[in-house]
């Protein structure tokens, strides 16, 4: 499944299964707390941030670099 979400004043499409889907709303928070509490290397993957792919309790963010991909914990 595919929704959109907005984050920085972007839209990210989100990509997830039914048993995923209970992490969308989990998703929003651990992408704020990280903006505003991460480290370099994951703010500059969430400026370059194309798409998100949910998979069970981490959410891979996908960053226009390759190299700046990451996997996040979102419990």
């Amino acid at each position: 499944m595919k929704t959109i979400i907005i984050f920085n004043n972007q839209k990210i499409p989100v990509f997830y299964t039914d048993a995923s889907k209970k992490a969308l709303s989990l998703l929003k928070i651990a992408l704020e707390s990280k903006w505003n509490n991460g480290k370099r290397a994951v703010k500059t993957c969430l400026e370059s941030l194309i798409s998100i792919e949910i998979d069970g309790t981490e959410a891979i963010l996908h960053a226009r670099r390759e190299s700046d991909t990451l996997a996040l914990s979102l419990y």
